[in-house]
């Protein structure tokens, strides 16, 4: 019965390890495989390096992204890491730093020297 009683806080640790970090990351790559093998054309994507693009043609392993009009590159199915929706695509900030509240002096090039005479 002593043994049982110190296997027992082993026995435990495991289960939780399973249930706290092994079964979500099964999980979210059976997720990742889904949504990996369900990528159709006209589909527009972020790879795992950030980089956007829309799907052109899919081809056993690979996929063809259109990054830029005209630019097609070649990835592994596997590189893409998620299908972006219009909803998920990041809000674009339209204030233009060349426009300020204050005035800004400017010397045209003159030193301080130069301005006094």
């Amino acid at each position: 019965m002593g043994q049982l009683g110190s296997i027992l806080p082993l026995i435990l640790l495991v289960v939780v390890f399973y249930f706290l970090l092994i079964r979500p990351q099964r999980k979210r790559q059976q997720e990742a495989i889904k949504m990996q093998n369900s990528l159709a054309p006209g589909a527009r994507v972020m790879t795992t390096t950030g980089l956007f693009g829309t799907v052109v043609a899919v081809d056993n392993d690979d996929v063809v992204l259109e990054v830029a009009p005209g630019i097609e590159t070649r990835w592994v199915k596997a590189a893409i890491g998620r299908v972006v929706t219009p909803g998920d695509a990041p809000a674009r900030d339209d204030s233009d730093d060349s426009t300020h509240d204050e005035p800004v002096e400017r010397d045209g090039g003159q030193d301080s020297n130069s301005k006094q005479a």
